[in-house]
């Protein structure tokens, strides 16, 4: 699947924060975050909640909308 499934990337530099902000925000590796600013993999569900709360966006905004479109 070559989609990027989410926007945390994007929100990340809008926000002017870092990847290295954010996993120290949530207590992670920062090659973790750095996989899912990638796409390579996702967060979980609770993970997602935690990333919307820290940089004060709706859960939704992280989200790419075209994912869930149907071909």
């Amino acid at each position: 699947m070559d989609k990027d499934i989410n926007r945390i990337k994007v929100v990340l530099a809008e926000k002017k924060r870092t990847n290295k902000w954010l996993a120290e925000q949530l207590g992670c590796a920062p090659t973790t975050v750095s996989k899912w600013c990638t796409n390579a993999c996702q967060p979980p569900m609770e993970t997602y909640i935690k990333i919307a709360k820290l940089l004060e966006v709706e859960l939704a905004e992280l989200v790419n909308s075209r994912f869930g479109a149907t071909n």
